[in-house]
């Protein structure tokens, strides 16, 4: 039985995945990718993320990816391997990381002490992951831990919490563009501009899988949540809480709580920074 209070791991994920994501959205990844001929920036994400598995083709990275359009994927892999190796793209990554969050939260504040504490605090929750059946989290957590020690947790924290969500939306019988536009229509997930822009789907694509959740009673004829479309959401979030407890278990309740607060501030400060465009999420 769990000994934290309910959700208290899922509010944790929230407060320090976006420190992670910021990466992906940042002009000096876009910049370190460059340096090494990869100037698209669908190939140097594909690239960057999935780096952690070697030199994979487009079928990995669809499976382990979910959400995107497997077209869109094969379009750029394994060819970028053939610009860079993984190992120049992780290095490229952790410039990119080191050079986005000293412009971000200052280059005083990058060694600060709440900084230390956070990283110490989400190194000890990533303590209580575990690889089988995560194959995003096996493989960073593969990686010899760098110096952006607390980006590092982040991601290690980020990718256990996604393959498990992933494993949810598979048993609710989601389909990738269903899980986002369900998604989308909570108000809390990405904008459909943003999804059709970043994702591969087409417009009519998007119109096909809205009419399957209408005639499976998750979306009425608006695009809104039915009542049975939010207690699936919710059932959603709560199942891939279960499955992501064991990091925040291991690293008990008041250690959770006082993570949250410092990664609540750390986001609130790169926020503030410009860390991610304007309208990218909410369901206009």
């Amino acid at each position: 039985m769990s000994t934290l209070p309910a959700r208290a791991g899922r509010r944790c994920h929230h407060a320090v995945n976006p420190f992670h994501s910021a990466v992906y959205f940042s002009r000096e990844l876009r910049e370190e990718m460059a340096a090494l001929g990869v100037t698209d920036p669908n190939a140097a994400y594909f690239a960057s993320r999935a780096a952690a598995f070697g030199a994979v083709g487009p079928g990995t990275v669809t499976a382990t990816f979910f959400n995107f359009r497997h077209d869109l994927v094969a379009r750029h892999l394994p060819a970028v391997w053939e610009v860079a190796t993984p190992a120049q793209v992780l290095d490229a990554r952790l410039r990119a990381a080191d050079r986005t969050l000293r412009r971000l939260l200052g280059e005083e504040a990058v060694a600060a002490p709440d900084v230390a504490e956070a990283a110490e605090l989400a190194l000890r929750a990533a303590e209580g992951c575990a690889r089988p059946g995560r194959p995003l989290y096996a493989a960073h957590a593969d990686l010899a831990e760098p110096h952006l020690a607390y980006w590092h947790a982040a991601t290690l924290l980020r990718e256990h919490r996604g393959d498990a969500h992933i494993a949810a939306l598979l048993d609710a019988e989601l389909d990738p563009l269903e899980a986002l536009i369900s998604h989308t229509a909570t108000g809390f997930g990405m904008a459909p501009k943003w999804v059709l822009g970043t994702r591969g789907w087409t417009q009519q694509e998007w119109d096909e899988a809205s009419a399957r959740l209408v005639a499976r009673s998750i979306l009425d004829q608006e695009g809104s949540l039915t009542e049975q479309g939010t207690a699936l959401r919710a059932e959603l979030e709560e199942r891939t809480d279960r499955l992501d407890a064991a990091p925040y278990e291991h690293l008990g309740a008041e250690g959770t709580l006082r993570l949250t607060e410092l990664a609540k501030d750390l986001f609130g400060r790169i926020i503030a920074a410009g860390a991610f465009p304007d309208g990218m999420l909410g369901r206009g």
